[in-house]
């Protein structure tokens, strides 16, 4: 009696057959790619299927082995995937202790995560539930096409990830840095916009962390403490720096929540509050004197960097201030806030002295939300940003983490925040050299 052939076998003879055929050779190459994903898929239930009964077909069962054994194949299921719709087999056991079930697969799946992705990366970019349905269907096929209820039960994947990620415990959470911003979207058609203010920051092995996000009516004093306060009470502790924007509001809500952090106003806002004082035509050399104010500094962080700074602010004055007095009072006015950074480690200074990062990716949530032209409701909203924001930061970069940078924040713990304890391990000092 001939032996029997496995699906998978099956499949590679589809593909053998292919190859042979007289078909054009870029037509043979496309469907070989469609039969490969089949093929990998069906192998790895297979696979899924030796590990659970601890033998390959036609081993015998020895007796250190799970009971059961393979009875043949249930009918095709279609699942769906990027590549198109693709049939697999599922396997039919019998006398086994415990029900088999496809770790990759399930029992009843009838679409892949890579596909999930897909529509959630799309709906981020924004198309709406409608446009991702026929874009589908346009690409991968009727059979392959999800219906809009299943793309916006899918999305709503986005709203259950944002829900888990409000109440998460921050408690071994360690933020040196803590990054904070707003920035303003129209939750209904013909209603004003209203701010969603958000948190990240960089934690001592230099690793970036979305801290926290949340709508507000308004960047109000009271509104900021509510926000912060809720970072507390999910137990984040006191940051050594916050990097914010001159907001009134914000600042005094920093000050009562974390009264013991340092707070840097971003330079780079500051600078656009100045230019806007300044002529078209000396606005590139403006900027360019600004910026020699604080870069190439060879001086130690803390007090002689932040001399070197002031010294550099004379000559500035010298330059600017007879013809823009209001431009250059931005940056005299506001030197000590403006130089905070410089008593940090050297490596951090361009790095913790703007709030850039978070404004680039409001910018992309903003081309989301000109797409769809209206957010029905605040939840939507935010769980929307939450999804930019949140797939984004996988692409941040941290802070190289030194010995010396970990020592002179270590030195900073103990100066802002009364801290005693060695936070520099061993361990933690060798990764970083």
């Amino acid at each position: 009696m001939a032996p029997r052939v496995s699906p998978s076998e099956r499949v590679r003879a589809e593909i053998d057959a292919l190859f042979s055929s007289d078909q054009d050779l870029s037509t043979v190459l496309e469907e070989v790619g469609r039969v490969t994903v089949r093929l990998l898929m069906q192998q790895a239930i297979e696979a899924e299927v030796d590990t659970f009964l601890g033998r390959r077909p036609y081993e015998r069962r020895s007796e250190d082995t799970p009971s059961g054994s393979r009875n043949g194949w249930q009918p095709p299921v279609t699942v769906k995937t990027t590549m198109g719709p693709v049939e697999l087999s599922r396997p039919k056991l019998r006398d086994t202790d415990e029900k088999f079930c496809s770790q990759l697969f399930g029992l009843g799946v009838t679409r892949t995560n890579a596909l999930e992705a897909l529509v959630i990366s799309a709906w981020v970019r924004g198309l709406s539930d409608r446009d991702i349905e026929a874009a589908l269907r346009e690409v991968l096929g009727d059979e392959a096409a999800l219906s809009r209820s299943t793309v916006s039960r899918i999305c709503q994947q986005v709203k259950d990830e944002f829900v888990a990620f409000s109440v998460k415990d921050l408690s071994r959470l360690r933020i040196d840095y803590l990054f904070l911003d707003g920035t303003n979207f129209r939750f209904h058609e013909h209603s004003p916009a209203e701010p969603v203010l958000c948190a990240w920051g960089i934690d001592t092995n230099g690793k970036p962390h979305l801290v926290g996000l949340a709508a507000a009516s308004s960047e109000s004093t009271d509104a900021w403490v509510d926000f912060l306060e809720g970072l507390v009470t999910r137990k984040l502790a006191s940051p050594l720096l916050v990097v914010s924007d001159g907001a009134p509001g914000l600042i005094a809500a920093i000050e009562q929540v974390f009264p013991r952090a340092l707070r840097q106003r971003c330079v780079i806002h500051r600078l656009r509050n100045a230019v806007a004082k300044v002529s078209k035509a000396d606005q590139d050399t403006f900027k360019a004197d600004w910026w020699e104010v604080f870069d190439k500094i060879e001086e130690p962080p803390g007090e002689r960097a932040v001399g070197e700074a002031r010294r550099r602010i004379d000559a500035f004055r010298v330059q600017w201030e007879r013809a823009y007095p209001g431009a250059v009072a931005c940056l005299v006015e506001d030197f000590e806030s403006l130089t905070v950074h410089l008593r940090f480690p050297k490596e951090h200074w361009k790095r913790c002295r703007h709030t850039n990062l978070i404004e680039r990716t409001f910018g992309e949530t903003r081309r989301r939300t000109k797409v769809i032209g209206r957010l029905p409701g605040e939840r939507t909203c935010v769980a929307l940003v939450f999804a930019v924001l949140d797939r984004q930061r996988r692409g941040w970069r941290g802070m190289t983490m030194t010995p010396r940078a970990l020592r002179r924040l270590q030195d900073l713990r103990r100066e802002l925040l009364g801290e005693q304890q060695d936070l520099v391990s061993e361990e933690t000092v060798t990764a970083a050299a």
